[in-house]
């Protein structure tokens, strides 16, 4: 394919794939993920002696960034001031369930500033896509920076969340913010740690039988936006959810990339397994959103995470480059082999999508459905008059979306 003859942005990819020594990661990460500027949530640092710490990355640029930020920790400097979620009231949690913000993988471009340029000046498709694979790695060298700080003087973290939120009400001591360690599957990007945020059920309320919620979100989304449908989860179906960052997203370290997703997903994993789930991997679902349907088909297909609980994928594709053509001419681009991998699942798996999706459509959810073993099979849920990001929308679809849930969950117990 000559890349004179192509569209700009196809152009663009090739330039970038032979500039990354033909890594293919390089120009899927760029091209996939899109992680929100700026973030919905914080993560407060704070001190052994409970005082938080200001934590401006840019504060951490420089040659003596560690020791800078060693001495704030140690002498407690930063500002005092605590960030407490507001409740909303009884009606929030219809709104709050819609607040995430998801698009589909792979399907555009970052756009550049243009305003004031004139065509001349104007960056090309394969300047703006290698200026932000370089500014995601410099990001990530100033965050482990910071959180290497973090971990020898004994940081703890309290979740910030953006004030545009709707929230349900929510119990504040149920909420456990934290950073999980996670080695890159690409030692030149370094290990990070990854923000995971976990919402637990109080003590009283938790049996030998309860489940946790291992959720991988989509694409252009983060922890913050998750919340309130991590609360909804919690609280509706009796069990713990856990929520988690991908490497360069929100408060992680690291930088988006395919096989990060999976190294992240594997750490996530094993921390929930010992610290959440009690060491029964029978309690654990893993739930996968669009482009989170990736690293959960690979862990379930795993040896490392044998004898899981189940999987929901949720609006999943059945492979990378097939959102965007069912050619397999890009087949060397291609990630997430979704469509290979759930032919090996070894959980009771449900699909979830809606008959309208045009971001991802219909076929990659129903095909994904027909490859998952039979006896794992559970009843899939076709969402008439639902899209790629709405199917929780209305009191109603909330509604039936969480009996669905219920039903799915309820058809385990007699699994194992």
């Amino acid at each position: 394919m000559c890349c004179c003859c192509c569209p700009p942005a196809i152009s663009a990819l090739f330039c970038l794939w032979f500039r990354s020594g033909c890594r293919k990661s390089t120009v899927a990460s760029t091209l996939t993920f899109f992680p929100p500027e700026p973030a919905l949530y914080k993560y407060e640092r704070v001190t052994k002696d409970g005082r938080a710490l200001e934590g401006d990355e840019q504060a951490t640029t420089s040659n003596d960034s560690d020791d800078s930020t060693k001495r704030e920790v140690q002498n407690g400097d930063g500002d005092d001031k605590k960030s407490e979620p507001t409740e909303g009231d009884s009606t929030s949690i219809e709104v709050a369930a819609t607040s995430s913000v998801e698009e589909s993988p792979m399907t555009h471009l970052p756009e550049a500033e243009t305003k004031g340029q004139t065509q001349e000046q104007m960056k090309s498709p394969m300047e703006q896509l290698t200026d932000q694979a370089e500014e995601r790695r410099k990001r990530s060298k100033v965050r482990r920076v910071r959180d290497d700080v973090d971990v020898a003087v004994g940081v703890t973290y309290r979740l910030s969340l953006d004030e545009r939120l709707v929230l349900p009400p929510y119990d504040q001591n149920s909420i456990q913010a934290v950073k999980v360690p996670v080695q890159a599957a690409n030692k030149k990007d370094g290990d990070a740690l990854l923000a995971t945020l976990i919402y637990k059920l109080p003590e009283e309320q938790v049996t030998e039988n309860t489940k946790t919620i291992i959720y991988s979100h989509g694409n252009a989304t983060d922890i913050g936006a998750m919340f309130p449908i991590q609360v909804i989860l919690a609280l509706s179906l009796q069990c713990h959810v856990v929520v988690y960052d991908y490497s360069g997203y929100g408060e992680s370290g690291g930088v988006p990339d395919e096989h990060n997703t999976y190294q992240d997903i594997e750490a996530v994993y094993q921390y929930v397994l010992k610290n959440v789930a009690s060491n029964k991997p029978g309690n654990i679902i893993l739930y996968g959103q669009s482009v989170g349907s990736g690293p959960c088909c690979y862990l379930a297909c795993s040896a490392s995470a044998e004898k899981l609980g189940g999987m929901i994928l949720h609006s999943p594709f059945t492979s990378g480059m097939r959102v965007l053509t069912p050619s397999r001419a890009l087949a060397c681009l291609d990630i997430y082999p979704n469509i290979d991998r759930i032919k090996n699942a070894k959980c009771p798996v449900m699909v979830i999508h809606g008959v309208l999706d045009q971001e991802v459509d219909i076929s990659h959810g129903q095909e994904m459905h027909e490859n998952v073993p039979r006896n794992f099979q559970r009843d899939p849920w076709w969402v008439p008059d639902r899209g790629h990001n709405d199917i929780t929308e209305g009191r109603g679809k909330l509604a039936e979306y969480l009996q669905r849930l219920r039903s799915f969950l309820a058809s385990l117990e007699n699994t194992n």
